[in-house]
């Protein structure tokens, strides 16, 4: 328990003094394990965020990766396609 006590005292001029005491029955401090308790909160907050951005840049690549290789698909179906009506102008006017 705290207690707060003020003591006024009046010199012989006639000034009056106030002196504020506070009591208190020895409570204890509060230890630092809310402290060390914020800072593990914190730390998991950072790997968990540090985490969480390598796996958008992975999938950021892979998704890169995805349009690279439907892109050269397309590529080569428009090279097998050219190759085709080439073979086939030449069954209807075979070169000399």
């Amino acid at each position: 328990m705290t207690e707060e006590r003020i003591t006024e005292h009046t010199d012989q001029d006639g000034h009056t003094h106030t002196t504020h005491t506070i009591v208190t029955d020895g409570e204890r401090s509060k230890s630092g394990g809310t402290t060390i308790l914020l800072l593990i909160v914190a730390l998991i907050a950072v790997v968990a965020a540090i985490y969480l951005f390598s796996n958008m840049s992975n999938a950021e690549v892979a998704k890169d990766n995805a349009v690279e290789n439907a892109a050269n698909q397309v590529g080569d179906a428009a090279n097998q396609a050219g190759d085709a009506i080439e073979n086939a102008a030449n069954r209807v006017a075979p070169s000399e």
